[in-house]
């Protein structure tokens, strides 16, 4: 068997959509630690039985597999999902990336760990905390006069001083805290004496429940001015500020264990007195310590780091609330003097995760009532209001955590996801109905069914891999899209704390940053562009070619919005002497997430498979426009099958993937790698016009009729004989 006959788009789609919605639930793993875009791991499951076992995906996919012998590498590993997959199933593996902490993390998610032992462990760490600054985090309940409660976030708003007057001003975008969505009420605060108000209509709120000013939803502060309330002056913000802007507390969401029982709703208060002596503790607290751990390097200027100097933060720990500063180097301090090696790097790794609730460029969510982490957006959001987590987490009578962002959060989340590893399962099912599907005999880990498997993992460039010659039996990965998200700078934000608390010996952790001049991203700031994302796609297609046996696939996932960063792609397959094969699609995104809902971007990659050898079906070789819309078309009503509903966007990424493989198809007799990569690029953009202007034709493809069909998908259907077609050997 192989991809290009085995693979079921209708099916592993399916299994994708319902995979990125709820990812922690279907791949418990990625709880480990916060990576960027993760793919589905069905979809990379999917691509390794479809390729090595010879039996019908749907039915494979939910039996146990052992794929001893079988040798995997990924150039790009990323967060890690290719490498996972083939070594849940017992392929040898072997995997690279430029950035530390992607080597890091994909360690700590297949290395085996002593789950009681990590337990104990964490828990001592969260006891002693406790003892040091619970304190810090607890309030009185002024609705029912309880008091020492704890709180699960403070609010804060960015305050500036008038350049005419110097009143400190109140940068309020909007005053609303809450919608009545989770909660049963709005609540705004008020603009005059800062008193929290509960009110059914927001758009007609009142006036203030304690100084009876008119209550308001917008506040004066947008589009970087805000006017100062005594003197009138219009003040500007941030102003290339030599510092970053302060901040005044003014509310905080705390909980109430003793009346949860009895009340609607969640709980709200105007920070009063004690609580901002609580956070003048801290402050205090801190500045008495000589920090060990907590960053004080610079933040190098690039494409997303330029905004975090505009607003005046120039180190990384100016990023962070003293209070933060202080519980996370209080934690810091606490797992270095752990023993076991291993349980030392997990709690690192926590810690490293637990950044990304722990600073100043958090938000709270009005509408779901929760802290968004600073990489809710693939970048670095600076907002006029911030949100402070619970550094520790709060767990309730029942013991079930209450709210994110603290240690409790993170340690339950890490445990679950090394429990998969023991135990992989499946979920499946439609609708409401799930249902998990244990897999007894694959396990994540260094061993399977009692044999060793080679985990091999290290940082560097994918084009400088040392792997010899006919060695691999796969290449799966998802390389960087030209202009993705700039990973290494924020990543930076993680980096700089772990090469302090883990050390220089581990590998890229001597780096004062993990951002590359060979990093494969297009990137404003470092000046590199399309000739120099292709050039290095090309170098790594090439190491791998040459590392893979005859024949064996080198599966990679796609998509981009713009038809020119195809070209790249198509030029690293032909300078590395490979076909395309095959490209499929697969959604590999979720469309409700922050950074593609309301945009026109695609949730649904294309799937290129490369071999150097092999057969393609005719059906797929098109030679006219009308040929390709058609097979275009189909894959459309495949996705619609599995419950995705093809978007505009969707359809150019697929209709680009199936460009470039026939201009591959095209070039490859007469391709001359030793050419200048620009004429490579023209050559790649004319084959790729062949057709007709690629936008017009995909608009054509979206509207184009469909088959349909009522196949299931899962369980219980009865599977069609896949059509015998002509093949194009290669």
């Amino acid at each position: 068997m192989s991809i290009e006959q085995n693979f079921d788009v209708p099916f592993v789609a399916a299994m994708a959509l319902r995979e990125k919605q709820i990812q922690q639930n279907y791949r418990p793993i990625i709880g480990v630690h916060k990576w960027f875009a993760r793919r589905p791991g069905t979809l990379f499951r999917s691509l390794l039985l479809a390729e090595f076992v010879d039996a019908p995906l749907q039915q494979s996919f939910f039996q146990a597999n052992d794929l001893a012998g079988i040798r995997v590498a990924d150039p790009f590993m990323g967060g890690g999902t290719p490498l996972v997959e083939a070594n849940r199933v017992g392929c040898d593996v072997r995997g690279r990336d430029i950035n530390p902490m992607s080597t890091w993390i994909v360690r700590q998610e297949i290395e085996h760990l002593d789950l009681p032992a990590y337990q104990q462990a964490a828990h001592g760490l969260l006891d002693s905390l406790r003892a040091e600054i619970d304190s810090l985090y607890r309030t009185s309940c002024p609705i029912y006069g309880d008091a020492n409660v704890p709180v699960k976030c403070f609010l804060w708003v960015k305050v500036m001083d008038c350049a005419a007057c110097g009143a400190q001003i109140d940068l309020f975008p909007g005053y609303l805290i809450a919608e009545n969505k989770r909660h049963p009420m709005n609540v705004l605060v008020c603009p005059d004496c800062g008193d929290l108000n509960e009110v059914e209509n927001r758009k007609a709120p009142g006036h203030c429940r304690t100084c009876d000013a008119q209550l308001r939803q917008s506040g004066p502060a947008g589009k970087g001015r805000c006017p100062c309330r005594r003197c009138g002056h219009l003040n500007t913000y941030p102003g290339g500020a030599g510092q970053p802007l302060g901040h005044r507390l003014i509310a905080l969401e705390y909980f109430n264990p003793m009346r949860k029982a009895i009340h609607r709703g969640r709980f709200f208060k105007k920070a009063d007195a004690a609580d901002l002596e609580r956070a003048e503790a801290a402050a205090q607290r801190w500045r008495s310590l000589s920090p060990l751990f907590a960053p004080d390097e610079e933040i190098p200027l690039g494409d997303e780091t330029r905004r975090l100097h505009r607003w005046g933060y120039r180190l990384w720990r100016d990023l962070f609330s003293p209070r933060q500063l202080l519980g996370l180097e209080l934690s810091c301090r606490l797992i270095t003097e752990v023993g076991d090696e291993r349980m030392r790097g997990a709690l690192a790794t926590n810690l490293s995760d637990l950044l990304r609730y722990q600073n100043s460029l958090c938000r709270y969510h009005a509408g779901a009532l929760k802290c968004l982490d600073v990489f809710s957006v693939h970048g670095f959001p600076v907002g006029l209001m911030q949100c402070e987590s619970n550094l520790l987490g709060i767990v309730d009578g029942a013991g079930t955590n209450v709210g994110s962002g603290g240690w409790v959060n993170v340690i339950a989340k890490f445990v679950k996801a090394k429990q998969f590893c023991d135990a992989p399962f499946e979920v499946v099912g439609s609708g409401s109905r799930k249902m998990r599907i244990p897999i007894v005999g694959e396990r994540i880990g260094e061993t399977l069914n009692g044999r060793s498997r080679v985990i091999a993992l290290d940082c560097g460039s994918a084009a400088a891999m040392d792997l010899q010659e006919g060695s691999l039996d796969a290449v799966f990965t998802d390389p960087p899209y030209f202009g993705n998200v700039q990973y290494a700078e924020l990543m930076d934000f993680c980096h700089v704390w772990m090469r302090r608390l883990v050390g220089p010996k581990e590998c890229g952790f001597d780096r004062t940053t993990t951002r590359s001049p060979d990093e494969l991203t297009g990137n404003d700031t470092q000046r590199r562009g399309l000739n120099q994302f292709a050039e290095g796609l090309a170098e790594a297609w090439s190491q791998m070619a040459r590392a893979l046996k005859p024949g064996a696939p080198l599966a990679f996932t796609y998509h981009h919005n713009q038809v020119a960063a195809y070209y790249a792609v198509g030029m690293a397959m032909l300078d590395a002497g490979l076909v395309c094969s095959a490209s499929l699609p697969c959604p590999a995104e979720m469309s409700g997430s922050i950074h593609i809902h309301g945009t026109r971007s695609s949730i649904v990659d294309t799937i290129f498979v490369c071999r150097s050898a092999g057969v393609v079906p005719q059906r797929w070789l098109c030679g006219t426009a009308h040929q390709l819309v058609a097979v275009v078309a189909d894959e459309l009503a495949d996705l619609d099958e599995a419950g995705r509903r093809p978007s505009l966007g969707d359809t150019r990424c697929i209709l680009f993937g199936h460009l470039t493989r026939l201009a591959v198809w095209r070039l490859r007799a007469t391709w001359d790698a030793s050419t200048a990569t620009q004429s490579k690029l023209d050559r790649l953009a004319e084959a790729m016009a062949a057709f007709g202007d690629p936008v017009e034709l995909a608009d054509t493809a979206w509207v184009a009729p469909r088959r349909e069909r009522s196949a299931g998908l899962l369980f219980g259907a009865e599977q069609a004989e896949p059509e015998v077609e002509d093949a194009v050997s290669f």
